[in-house]
């Protein structure tokens, strides 16, 4: 990963203003999915945040391929979920899920109750973890709710069917799975 020295350098070799502004364009256009679909993948805010800058670095280090780019959002969402991925690999352990599922609980909630939610949360995100790869992945790249299923297909170069399908087994099973376990 490059420091935040590096990545000014970059910034600075930016030769245009025009450039530079389409840069800042990107960031601020994409940076909040891009955050999302890598914190949906590994759980926590900080590797979700260097796999962003890491995302826009890979672009400040080929500026004169994105002209080329027919789906700007797509590509971003690719290369963010590509290394996010990456990342998940190199893991030599999985980090505890608490901070995760702490961050989905809604603050204020009665203790008995919050408990109950960790719970449920818990319980589906092990039985998520056991889904098959690619329906894991396609139900992850779904429950962002700013992906459809033709820019699911693009990322994971399947066709939309294919994910329509890999969607429909994966909630299948999903449900499935968690009503055995007592839950709904």
């Amino acid at each position: 990963m490059a420091s935040f020295e590096e990545s000014l350098a970059l910034l600075s070799s930016i030769k245009s203003a025009e450039s530079e502004a389409d840069l800042t364009a990107l960031v601020e256009t994409h940076s909040a999915l891009l955050f999302r679909v890598a914190h949906s993948l590994l759980r926590s805010p900080a590797e979700a945040e260097d796999v962003v800058q890491d995302t826009f670095l890979r672009v400040l280090q080929r500026p004169s391929a994105l002209p080329a780019i027919r789906d700007t959002r797509v590509w971003l969402v690719r290369i963010t979920w590509n290394l996010a991925l990456d990342r998940l690999r190199r893991r030599k352990s999985r980090p505890t899920d608490s901070v995760f599922i702490d961050s989905l609980i809604a603050p204020g909630l009665p203790a008995d109750r919050s408990l109950d939610e960790r719970r449920h949360m818990l319980a589906a995100l092990d039985e998520i973890e056991r889904l098959p790869k690619l329906e894991r992945q396609t139900l992850l790249l779904s429950s962002i709710d700013e992906l459809d299923t033709a820019e699911i297909a693009a990322i994971t170069g399947r066709s939309p069917a294919a994910v329509r399908g890999l969607l429909f087994r994966a909630r299948t099973r999903l449900r499935a799975r968690l009503e055995k376990a007592g839950y709904r």
